[in-house]
């Protein structure tokens, strides 16, 4: 493991990167002949307007359904619908569902019916409906009107379908004590009838990513087989629910990650536990739905366990097991494969250097399936419960909700790439090498406003570094690109699939060239790769994109004297220790960034977790001491945009607020852009597109030359 360069905090480095050798795959070519100013990515109200695919589901009788986002007809939000796609590829989508709330989280019943979350009114409900919450839609098989079948005071939150029984449990909060629904209907008009907001907390965590956590926690409710309208079509009653896990309590609750197996008999369910003083960790805890009498199935005092699934005969479950980090070492993943009765585990995944996720059975039961991060890509793989290594189907991009057809003959699963928003796409259960084209969705692009490019460099130790390239059109050795560096967040993650929020062709639709590298601590490329920068972020992940970046700057069609660097989250950490640690960039941009170790540490959503890697402050210092951006703020030269959202808890306000007083104090030339209501992200389409707007101008000053042109709406 590299360690980290001393750096006082006075002084501006460049680190030298030594024996950097480069290879460059062209991957897409899509250029057209010069720049069009009216690209719809160089357009951001046409760029917001794009279709955006998600949420497959897969009926028994081999329907296809995905959630669609578009913007409302005030143009202020995107709203899902659900559409309806030909599996087979021969006809064009259709659209199932229309209403102003939207609707989301499709599955499908066994006889068809197209489940949903919604808060759509119910047009049942009269005048005195109130104000609609969230709840459980059901779209019969043929077509017609679709109904609410499952409703609750505080909205339901999600939903699991038992694969041949068709029995369902919801997920939805409760207050403490409230043993009903209309129990739970008096508490909460009471509190808001008073006035009152606050929340007493006895445990921690407190906030959760943007949401305040309790007095309401989750619970799971059985609501069994969903009665059918009649032969007139009358509505039948409502559901009656029963609560499975009555006594869960905030601050976690019942958690919100559940399913049944296939016949209904049992939910098997993710359970926060306390690890610590003030930590968590998740077991697999076993629910008898007809008694509501639970068992711990698998519990282990080092690791995250989570991702349950069932086997087609319920017999057996399969799990991801996530070991607890600690200050030596980073998390490590595999599959256990879980004998329901005996409780007994067998890793399945042993001696497999990437993180499986997301793991599901073969129709037949003979196999699972599983999604892990390989080399810039998001692959599909299977492994033999009989044994054997896990192989590798896909051969490009980056596949999620993955759909099993029963009768094994097909799987289904959204694909996406750098240079392909995500679309369904059918798939072998066998064959190696996919490469699937996508089947007609509502989400299909035009032309790209360049080409994507696939970039290695070998770092001073001798590991290699992938990134990805975009180059804008019209880039060449007589006209250079100027270069943008996009470093991304996590940090346990990699650049691999189509991203609406960190977009880059919206910037090569500007003429810049995108560089998009996995430094270390990025997944799918092996532990030890992980292990290079763990406690470390200021060593190797650094001298990784350093490294990246003069490989990228080799290339005749990219400018070495006009370069900018960005990111957000762990991204926005690192363009923060990257303005500490160089000179080189004219502008950087750092988006709901970590500025002061020991103060995120301590306010953070989930800050057991942070102090495994980091150690207590009080008692460990070091790491902080030699990572934390702050302390090296009077090396800061660069120009540099401040962005965050005062709804992010992961990343809390006060991170920015500082940064943004270091920054002026020191008379660094900034701008801080800052979203009363937004969070670690940026949720609304009118300010994603301030967001790219002010990036764009604050690029446009620095990098381009240009004068500052103010966004007109901030």
């Amino acid at each position: 493991m590299s360690q980290p360069d001393a750096v006082s905090d006075s002084a501006v480095s460049d680190t030298a990167v030594s024996d950097t050798a480069v290879s460059d795959t062209a991957v897409s070519d899509t250029a057209a002949p010069g720049p069009d100013p009216e690209h719809q990515f160089a357009r951001l109200a046409d760029f917001v307007a794009v279709p955006r695919v998600s949420g497959l589901a897969l009926a028994r009788d081999g329907r296809l359904a995905v959630s669609v986002q578009t913007l409302d007809a005030e143009r202020k939000k995107w709203v899902s619908a659900l559409w309806d796609v030909d599996p087979a590829g021969q006809r064009a989508p259709r659209r199932l569902t229309r209403s102003a709330p939207g609707e989301s989280a499709p599955a499908f019943a066994p006889d068809g019916t197209l489940l949903f979350v919604s808060a759509r009114p119910d047009p049942g409900a009269g005048k005195d409906g109130g104000d609609p919450k969230p709840s459980l839609w059901a779209l019969p098989p043929g077509g017609g009107e679709a109904r609410p079948v499952v409703t609750r005071p505080g909205g339901v939150g999600g939903f699991t379908v038992a694969a041949d029984s068709g029995d369902v449990v919801v997920v939805a909060s409760a207050m403490p004590g409230a043993a009903d629904a209309a129990e739970d209907e008096r508490r909460r008009t009471a509190r808001s009838d008073a006035g009152v907001s606050a929340v007493l907390h006895e445990a921690y965590p407190v906030r959760h990513w943007d949401a305040d956590l309790g007095p309401a926690a989750p619970h799971l409710f059985w609501a069994g087989a969903l009665p059918a309208e009649d032969a007139a079509g009358d509505r039948p009653e409502p559901v009656a629910l029963r609560d499975l896990t009555p006594d869960a309590a905030p601050p976690t609750g019942a958690g919100e990650s559940a399913v049944l197996s296939p016949d209904g008999r049992l939910l098997l369910r993710v359970d926060s536990v306390p690890d610590g003083p003030a930590g968590r960790r998740d077991r697999l805890v076993l629910v008898e739905t007809a008694t509501g009498e639970s068992r711990v199935l698998v519990d282990d005092p080092l690791a995250d366990v989570h991702s349950g699934a069932f086997s087609p005969d319920g017999a057996s479950a399969v799990c991801v097991r996530e070991t607890l980090t600690t200050y030596a070492e980073p998390p490590d993943y595999t599959l256990l494969l879980v004998d329901v009765a005996s409780a007994e585990t067998r890793d399945l995944t042993a001696g497999f250097d990437r993180w499986p996720s997301a793991p599901q059975f073969s129709a037949e039961g003979d196999a699972v399936y599983f999604l892990a991060d390989e080399d810039g890509r998001h692959a599909l793989f299977r492994v033999e419960l009989s044994g054997g290594d896990p192989v590798r189907l896909t051969a490009d991009g980056a596949y999620s909700d993955l759909q099993v057809a029963r009768d094994g003959s097909a799987l289904y699963a959204l694909r996406s790439a750098y240079d392909e928003p995500p679309a369904p796409v059918h798939l072998d259960p066998r064959a190696t090498g996919q490469h699937p084209d996508p089947l007609p969705s509502p989400g299909a692009l035009g032309p790209l406003p360049g080409t994507l490019h696939e970039v290695r460099a070998t770092a001073a130790d001798g590991a290699q570094v992938q990134s990805w390239l975009v180059l804008p059109e019209g880039a060449s050795a007589e006209d250079p690109a100027p270069l943008l560096l996009w470093i991304h967040g996590g940090p346990l993650m990699s650049w691999n699939s189509w991203s609406w929020r960190w977009c880059p062709w919206v910037m090569a639709a500007r003429g810049y060239a995108v560089l998009l590298p996995n430094p270390a601590l990025s997944q799918g490329f092996g532990q030890d790769f992980v292990r290079r920068g763990w406690g470390e972020w200021g060593g190797a992940p650094y001298t990784d994109l350093m490294t990246a970046v003069d490989a990228a700057l080799e290339r005749p069609d990219v400018d070495a004297e006009r370069t900018a660097a960005m990111g957000g989250s762990f991204g926005g950490y690192m363009a923060n220790w990257v303005a500490t640690q160089t000179g080189r960039f004219r502008a950087i941009v750092t988006h709901a960034s970590l500025w002061d170790l020991d103060s995120f540490v301590g306010t953070t959503d989930a800050a057991y977790y942070w102090e495994r890697e980091w150690g207590d402050p009080l008692a460990t210092p070091k790491r902080y001491e030699q990572n934390s951006p702050h302390r090296f703020a009077d090396a800061i030269r660069t120009p540099m945009l401040v962005i965050h959202g005062d709804k992010d808890y992961r990343v809390p306000i006060g991170e920015a607020l500082r940064l943004w007083y270091d920054l002026q104090k020191r008379g660094v030339p900034s701008r801080f852009l800052y979203f009363p209501d937004e969070n670690h992200w940026v949720l609304t389409p009118g300010n994603a597109i301030v967001w790219y707007e002010t990036v764009i101008a604050f690029l446009a000053e620095h990098v381009l030359g240009q004068g500052w042109q103010r966004p007109e709406l901030v």
